[in-house]
């Protein structure tokens, strides 16, 4: 399975996909991005000046206003290979 960095305020998110299989890496600072498939943040923080320093490859996806089972679907397909 993928590993998911997941925002430490989104507990019921990084429980349902646990569940999943994922393996789960609480996002402290922006270095603990590295070396995961995919990032899951509140969007609470959004960039609203444009700029970014991307520490990973893999994608974000912004959890506001989605279920965990909304955000499970968008992990499976965004880490499907």
């Amino acid at each position: 399975m993928a590993r998911i960095g997941v925002e430490q305020a989104l507990t019921n998110i990084s429980e349902a996909l646990r569940e999943k299989g994922h393996e789960i890496v609480d996002l402290k600072q922006e270095s603990d991005a590295q070396g995961c498939d995919c990032c899951v943040v509140s969007g609470i923080d959004s960039n609203v000046m444009g700029m970014q320093d991307t520490q990973m490859q893999g994608s974000v996806i912004e959890a506001n206003g989605l279920s965990a089972d909304e955000v499970c679907q968008q992990v499976e397909q965004r880490t499907s290979r």
